[in-house]
Formats: C-alpha cells, sequence, structure tokens
C-alpha cells in the first residue's frame, strides 16, 4: 500500500496516547494529521506535554470536539476515558471514519454487564454489535473488515492470550480458574492521584479491585467464548512500584488425563505463525524485562500432576494498549502487522 493513512488522535495527552504517537513517528503508511485532548486542557503542541514528541509528532493539541470537523480523516484512534470514547466514536462513525477504541465502551457485548461493572448506561447500543474485538491473533478476520474496533484491555490481554488456546482444546477446565496479576504504575492513567504519588508507590506492592476491577467481566466474556461455556475466574490485580509492564500468573486445573505435552501443543499450534507471541515453555517464567517496551506476550508454564501454573508478560502500554492498538490498524488497512511496532 502506498498511499498513507490519515488518522486522528483522541486522548493524545495520556500514556497510552503518547505511545501510540511514538509507535506513529516510524510507521511509513500512516499520515497522524490531527490530535485531540480532554475537556479543560490547554491547546498547545503535543510536545509541551511530552517533550520526548518534539520532531517526531510536531501537532498542536486541541479540543477532541474539533476533529469532527475534519473531512479528511479514514481512522482514528481514541485514547479516551470510558464514557467519553463512545459520544465520541458515534460522531466519528456518521463521517464514514473507522474507530480504534481504547476504552471498554465497546469490549463487553452486553450492555448491561457494561452498566453494572463501568456504573453508566451504555449511550450508544445501536454500534455495539458492530464492535470487533481486538485480540489480533483470535479474531483477525473479523478485524480486517471492522468499521468499530475495540481494543482489549491490559490485564485480558495477558491472561486471555495464554488460556484461550487452552480452553479451545480441552486442557484446561473453565471452572477454579485464579489469575494473580501485577502492573506497572502506568496503568494508573496520568491523572493525579493519592495512591500514584512516588512514596505511596515506591518500595510497595498491593492489591487492589478485589472481586471488583472492571476487567474481570471482560476476561471472563473472552474464555467463556473459549470453553463453550461460563467462566467466572478469580481475578485480582496488584500494583508494582516500577513504570510498565503486567506479569499474569494464573492458576487452573487441567482436564483428565492431559499434561505438560498437551499444553505445549496447544500453544505452539495457536502461536506458531504469531510474531508477537513467543511461548518460552516448560518450567519457564515469562519475564516483564524481556517484553518492556515492545508489542510481544511470553507466555511460560509449568505442570505438577493436575495443576497447571501460567505465567504470561506484556508491556501494559504497547501489547496492553497502543501495540495492539497498531497491530489493530495494521491488519483493517492492509499493511504487514509488524509496521511501526519492530
Amino acid at each position: 500500500m502506498s498511499k498513507k493513512i490519515t488518522i486522528a488522535v483522541a486522548g493524545a495527552t495520556g500514556y497510552a496516547g503518547r505511545e501510540l504517537l511514538k509507535l506513529l513517528a516510524r510507521h511509513h503508511g500512516a499520515d497522524t494529521v490531527a490530535l485531540g485532548h480532554g475537556p479543560g486542557e490547554p491547546d498547545e503542541p503535543i510536545s509541551a506535554t511530552f517533550p520526548d514528541l518534539a520532531k517526531l509528532c510536531d501537532i498542536d493539541v486541541r479540543d477532541t470536539s474539533f476533529l469532527y470537523e475534519r473531512t479528511d480523516l479514514q481512522a482514528v484512534f481514541l485514547a479516551l476515558p470510558h464514557k467519553a470514547a463512545m459520544a465520541a466514536a458515534k460522531e466519528f462513525l456518521k463521517r464514514g471514519v473507522r474507530v480504534i477504541d481504547f476504552s471498554a465502551d465497546y469490549r463487553l457485548k452486553d450492555p448491561l454487564v457494561y452498566q453494572k461493572w463501568y456504573g453508566v448506561k451504555h449511550e450508544d447500543p445501536e454500534n455495539l454489535p458492530r464492535a470487533v474485538y481486538g485480540l489480533c491473533e483470535h479474531y483477525r478476520p473479523q478485524i480486517r473488515k471492522a468499521v468499530l474496533l475495540a481494543n482489549p484491555g491490559c490485564y485480558p490481554t495477558s491472561v486471555t492470550l495464554p488460556l484461550i488456546p487452552l480452553l479451545k482444546a480441552g486442557i484446561i477446565r473453565p471452572e477454579g480458574i485464579i489469575i494473580d496479576s501485577k502492573s506497572g504504575a502506568s496503568g494508573g492513567g496520568r491523572k493525579p492521584s493519592q495512591g500514584m504519588h512516588f512514596v505511596e508507590v515506591n518500595e510497595s506492592l498491593k492489591a487492589y479491585g478485589m472481586f471488583s476491577h472492571r476487567h474481570k467481566p471482560e476476561i471472563d466474556q473472552e474464555l467463556g467464548y473459549a470453553a463453550g461455556a461460563p467462566v467466572d475466574a478469580v481475578f485480582t490485580p496488584h500494583l508494582l512500584p516500577i513504570e510498565r509492564g503486567i506479569l499474569s500468573t494464573i492458576y487452573a486445573d487441567l482436564g483428565r488425563h492431559k499434561g505438560p505435552i498437551d499444553v505445549m501443543t496447544a500453544l505452539k499450534e495457536a502461536y506458531a505463525n504469531e510474531f508477537f507471541v513467543r511461548i518460552k515453555g516448560e518450567g519457564v517464567s515469562a519475564e516483564i524485562k524481556n517484553v518492556a517496551n515492545t508489542n510481544f506476550c511470553d507466555i511460560g508454564f509449568a505442570v505438577s500432576g493436575s495443576k497447571l501454573i501460567v505465567t504470561s508478560a506484556i508491556d501494559n502500554l504497547v501489547k496492553g494498549a497502543a501495540g495492539q492498538a497498531l497491530q489493530n490498524f495494521n491488519i483493517m488497512f492492509g499493511f504487514e502487522e509488524t509496521t511501526g511496532l519492530v
């Protein structure tokens, strides 16, 4: 493809927006022509917010509503909070612009589940059935045709990539799955809060969102599709005193007469041709340092009797957000999936 795709980024002043702009700067097929910010933020060059973007992206950021006036856009990335994203998505879809949404607004297929977990009514149920869940390695045919792409959450990406093949192949039981995930502080976003201050996070480790984290229904939904049966996983996230990265340690029961060879076979068959998924093997743990600042997902596992432990590591800002969004963009517009990512 020789002609560049004209794009805009709404929510460019967040951490995920910044990461996306860094990736887009090296994408030969993307022409970033406009940037949007949220209410109350100043109109100024993006480098005023992120000095590291100087000369990489010399564009002024304006209120997101300004982007609706553009008639040249072919795609827009929405790195906006939930609720704000669906309001923007409706406007862009009406104008024929393909949307890649970072928020949770179009990930959950049931609007009542969305309302329960996010505390607001879904305001765009008409477009919800059009949304494609953008887990690239498992929904590629649907992604190619998508006009509305729901980019997966960071924790769900780290969990579903290792577990979907195991559930589909009947290697593990869908009951009793326990997920222990740990994330760097950038997952909390740029908005200041006491719990994210350096002195609160440094030299500490804590669980949060126990039985209440909003990524749980997304995890259950996708694992349930893979299992062909409802899944009610126990999911507990933790805050690590590091900038970026997620390590998920997952506990599951093996199916009858299943063992480490079956686990390895299912994972290798699922990801043999997937560049961004690396299977580490039995007895080897995934590590955050090996995936930081990349779009890779590393997977390792260990088996003892009928018990399985799976470890999965991703960069929450790349494979868990901007990198996966760009991978989806590449699929949607016919670029090599690695474009801008390696």
